[in-house]
């Protein structure tokens, strides 16, 4: 086991579960308040309020403001894309390793608990969120494109291929409102398997 495993394994310390606590209090609440008022009438100062900390403390862990605090940032997507391509089992494809990790998320996913589903049915109808998710997902072309890149050996500035990870991170806003989203996911892979044969 190399150091950096066990560094991992660690528990957390104090300080960062009081951070994680924190960070689930402003979750919480942000969630509570917007379902119960809608996400319009909430100020971030009565979510920080809610969850008993200051506005300051609020801004430290959600910098993005009240949509951070339902969506949360990118680097959590970045580094679960990236792991789902260089992780696919042998024989695996890119595209089969792609579909696989959106079909185990969000809407996608077939074990929602109820908090998760009220939290993306709070998205779906909401166009600030609806309109920051996306932003979240194509924020990740980059490093989708540069490890597809590195997988694959192929250049990561090839036009082909930034289109294909583009295409692939506005499927889950493409078909957030479909009443059969992972139907949708499913032919949507269809599309690119025929578009980029290479990769499937």
């Amino acid at each position: 086991m190399t150091e950096q495993q066990q560094v991992k394994e660690q528990p957390l310390g104090r300080r960062e579960r009081k951070k994680a606590a924190t960070r689930r209090a402003l979750s919480e609440a942000a969630l509570r308040l917007f379902l119960e008022r809608g996400y319009d009438d909430v100020k971030v100062a009565e979510i920080a309020a809610a969850a008993d900390t200051a506005l300051t403390t609020l801004f430290a862990h959600f910098p993005g403001g009240k949509e951070a605090l339902i969506l949360g940032d990118s680097e959590e997507r970045r580094s679960s894309l990236t792991a789902a391509v260089r992780g696919r089992a042998d024989g695996t494809s890119v595209l089969d390793a792609l579909h696989t990790f959106l079909a185990g998320r969000g809407m996608f996913a077939d074990d929602l608990d109820n908090e998760f589903r009220r939290r993306l049915d709070l998205v779906v109808r909401t166009p600030a969120l609806r309109r920051y998710a996306r932003t979240l997902w194509v924020d990740c072309e980059h490093t989708l494109a540069q490890v597809i890149a590195e997988e694959t050996g192929k250049d990561a500035d090839d036009l082909g291929l930034r289109l294909l990870a583009r295409y692939v991170l506005e499927v889950p806003d493409l078909v957030a409102t479909d009443p059969a989203p992972r139907d949708s996911l499913a032919e949507a892979f269809e599309h690119f398997r025929r578009g980029w044969p290479d990769l499937a």
